[in-house]
């Protein structure tokens, strides 16, 4: 079985990452699995400068998933660089570094920072679409030109760009062609889906962000990855998809990939079972066995007709 994963300029060993925001800045999941065995680690957001979150309560579990108002809380690129990605470079892991800001220029500085990564870092994922910040970060994602812009503003980080993109929004596919013509070499799609939970006896908001609410992951948005993945390939099929949503099985890989990824994130479901990833990967391959393809790069697409010669 041939596992090989291309997306754009990027090949992977196999085609389960990580999904940002899920597995630590470093190798926190690397006393549950080889990091070296997964296509890629893709770390937690990290922004230009230290940025400690939002307040607690911070995450709720919710019915199919969770919901969760982390906000970015990290320690930025640099401190990061210094500290977490010499051990994720030690532990034999691919990496793909995930960034985000208040602002375009924010972006730009923390693709800067970026800049001279040693080669283990494959790829810069932008995080446009993260619903946990305080002003306006999420309508990056909702609107085309500011994601463009958003985009060209990280070639400073002389990697490959892959963009991820909001569920939340009608223009998936405008803000899809607009990042690509910017030189994202793929997108990631998606991110969370905007949520709220309220005590039904204390009538008070459940995270501590409160009325802004949090972003819900996990089997629950599982259908609404799969749609937007299917019609983002079908309208952009040169576009390679990173597929994230409620993957916790092998057959959730494989339902993305035949709708139009090339590749896969697993999230929520490391918080049950920090053994995840792997698992879904041997998952997936048996799956794949069983199909009766010879490489995973058959399944991409697969559910869409055939492109008139």
């Amino acid at each position: 079985m041939d596992l090989t994963a291309r997306i754009g300029s990027v090949v992977l060993p196999n085609p389960v990452m990580t999904a940002s925001g899920t597995a630590g800045h470093g190798t926190e999941l690397g006393a549950y699995v080889e990091l070296s065995s997964l296509g890629a680690v893709v770390v937690k957001s990290l922004a230009a400068y230290p940025w400690d979150g939002n307040p607690a309560l911070r995450t709720h579990g919710t019915h199919g998933g969770m919901i969760n108002s982390v906000g970015l809380q990290g320690p930025g690129v640099e401190a990061w660089r210094r500290e977490q990605l010499p051990r994720l470079v030690d532990a034999g892991a691919r990496v793909v570094a995930s960034i985000w800001g208040r602002s375009v220029d924010d972006y730009r500085r923390a693709a800067e920072q970026l800049a001279g990564c040693p080669s283990e870092v494959l790829a810069v994922e932008i995080n446009l679409s993260c619903p946990n910040t305080e002003a306006g970060g999420e309508l990056l994602a909702h609107d085309p030109d500011a994601s463009a812009a958003t985009v060209e503003a990280v070639e400073a980080a002389g990697l490959p760009r892959w963009a991820k993109l909001s569920p939340n929004t009608s223009r998936v596919v405008d803000v899809a062609r607009a990042v690509h013509a910017a030189g994202a070499e793929a997108v990631t799609l998606v991110n969370t889906v905007f949520g709220m939970a309220i005590d039904p006896v204390t009538g008070e908001y459940r995270l501590g962000a409160g009325e802004r609410g949090g972003g819900l992951s996990g089997p629950a948005i599982h259908p609404v990855a799969v749609r937007i993945v299917h019609d983002v390939h079908q309208a952009l099929p040169e576009l390679p998809i990173v597929g994230v949503g409620g993957v916790a099985t092998g057959a959730d890989a494989v339902e993305l990939l035949r709708a139009g990824a090339s590749a896969v994130q697993v999230g929520t479901a490391t918080f049950a079972d920090p053994r995840a990833c792997a698992r879904v990967l041997a998952e997936l391959t048996g799956l794949a066995d069983r199909i009766g393809v010879s490489r995973v790069a058959e399944l991409t697409g697969a559910v869409h007709p055939p492109a008139p010669r």
